[in-house]
């Protein structure tokens, strides 16, 4: 229970509370004491003056020393609340008007006295009480003589021993337990209500504990519920929706990574397929042309053929390697600059007209009266049309046809490859862009399975992205679109013509 958020604030604010409670206590004894020490001082601030012009006896100036006891005793007796003291200029006591041995000191510290003489001084102040060593007392005096440069002082210390009983009265009364009970009542409410009010703060950090806590225990595979939008944004309020964006990012990253691994090792094994089949084929030629010296010429030639072949694929399946790495760097650039579409698909097309010829199929292109610009990079645009047109002829059969077409709108310029090949069947068509993804069909085509994938980052590192609509037995028509460059972006030659 000590590890959470609530019992850690509510243990600090018990212990704020009690310790308000307790220097409430504290101050109500202390101030007691003070408010009638101010009282008793203010009501005789004059007596000592009184005293010393009413009651002191004097001769020609000087104190009748034979008397004072006298008039000492009476004053005790007509008031025993108070305590007479005669000091001469130095603050020593000359006489007194307690009783006989209990007078512990010999002299009275004098600043408290030069305080209360001094004009607007603030009550009460305490002087030294002659009666004990630390005690402090208000009091009242008047100096005797020239209140310049007095003789001495008449020190009345006000209320003594009584004034300590009153208080010690005043402290055990009803009234005063009663305030201090109310003081309590009113401390333990305070904490009651911050109780309250600290679940119903951290009710919310609570609940975003669970929602980790349950993340967590997932093995972070699944994002926790989206919450109510709330009704007021605050720190709480945006934590919450960090955790939810970052719980959504680390299962996505945690999910992309996942696939990476598999495609990864789908990957390894696809390579090491490919490239054992024609290491395999390229070896076994080569063995026997070494082993078999007697062959002759022609069989020797077509041994050699089988070979090169070979090791064309090998190299093409290389090539094709690097160049999908390359397009997967995130530090690729890319050429960008305005270009015609139309004479970029003419030039592909014209690239391909002997392979069609000896496939027997026909290669044609569909193109605009236009020069149908477009805002890309000519050598990754090239190689996109040149995998679609190249996997468009494989799949093709004999007298069949493949036409690219390309479509003019307000925005952006469209490819469209047609064949009337084989087909897809609707099964392959979410993974024909996987790589190494090849038709049951395809093992003896040629192809790498590679081309489709190249095609797709080259499309979308254009900002695009490319479709295909198949049906097996009818042919294939894969598209995709590019941006066209804004008037600006025209070269003037180009705008010329």
């Amino acid at each position: 229970m000590l590890r959470t958020l609530y019992s850690k604030l509510a243990i600090v604010l018990g212990v704020i509370l009690a310790l308000l409670g307790a220097l409430f206590a504290f101050a109500t004894l202390v101030s007691t004491r003070t408010f009638f020490g101010e009282i008793n001082q203010g009501l005789h601030r004059g007596l000592a003056a009184h005293l010393i012009e009413e009651s002191l006896p004097m001769s020609d100036g000087e104190i009748q020393t034979d008397a004072l006891e006298h008039i000492f005793h009476l004053l005790m007796v007509v008031n025993p609340a108070i305590e007479v003291y005669l000091l001469d200029a130095d603050g020593a006591i000359l006489a007194y008007s307690a009783p006989e041995n209990v007078v512990v000191r010999e002299r009275v510290d004098l600043r408290p006295i030069s305080e209360f003489l001094a004009p607007a001084s603030r009550l009460p102040i305490w002087g030294e009480d002659p009666r004990h060593s630390q005690r402090r007392r208000v009091f009242s005096a008047a100096p005797l003589g020239s209140a310049a440069d007095p003789e001495g002082y008449l020190y009345v210390v006000l209320g003594g021993e009584q004034l300590d009983s009153a208080v010690r009265m005043v402290r055990a009364s009803q009234g005063l337990r009663v305030g201090l009970a109310a003081g309590g009542l009113l401390v333990l409410f305070g904490l009651l209500a911050g109780l309250v009010l600290f679940a119903f703060i951290t009710r919310r950090v609570k609940r975003l504990d669970r929602r980790m806590q349950a993340f967590r225990e997932s093995d972070f595979a699944s994002a926790p519920e989206p919450l109510e939008p709330a009704a007021s944004e605050d720190e709480l309020t945006r934590l919450e929706a960090t955790f939810q964006e970052m719980a959504a990012r680390l299962v996505g990253q945690l999910e992309e990574l996942r696939k990476t691994d598999s495609l990864r090792r789908e990957l390894v094994a696809n390579v090491s397929h490919d490239l054992k089949t024609p290491l395999t084929s390229l070896q076994g030629y080569l063995e026997t042309l070494r082993v078999m010296s007697d062959l002759d010429p022609e069989e020797r030639r077509r041994y050699l053929e089988v070979a090169l072949r070979q090791t064309r694929r090998l190299g093409r399946l290389v090539n094709e390697l690097l160049e999908l790495a390359r397009l997967d760097s995130a530090t690729i650039e890319m050429r960008r600059e305005p270009l015609s579409l139309s004479e970029l698909v003419q030039d592909v097309a014209q690239q391909f007209q002997l392979a069609a010829g000896e496939r027997r199929v026909e290669l044609g292109t569909d193109l605009p009266q236009g020069l149908a610009l477009v805002n890309g990079d000519i050598g990754l645009i090239s190689r996109a049309l040149e995998n679609l047109i190249d996997n468009a002829l494989r799949h093709t059969p004999e007298g069949g046809r493949v036409v690219v077409r390309v479509v003019e709108a307000p925005a952006e310029v469209g490819v469209i490859v047609e064949d009337t090949g084989s087909g897809i069947e609707s099964e392959d068509l979410p993974r024909i862009f996987e790589r190494f993804f090849r038709q049951p069909q395809e093992e003896s085509n040629g192809g790498s399975g590679l081309g489709l994938a190249i095609t797709k980052r080259i499309v979308e590192l254009h900002g695009s992205r490319i479709e295909v609509e198949s049906a097996p037995g009818e042919g294939s028509a894969f598209s995709f679109r590019l941006p066209a460059p804004g008037p600006s972006d025209v070269p003037k030659t180009a705008a010329a013509r």
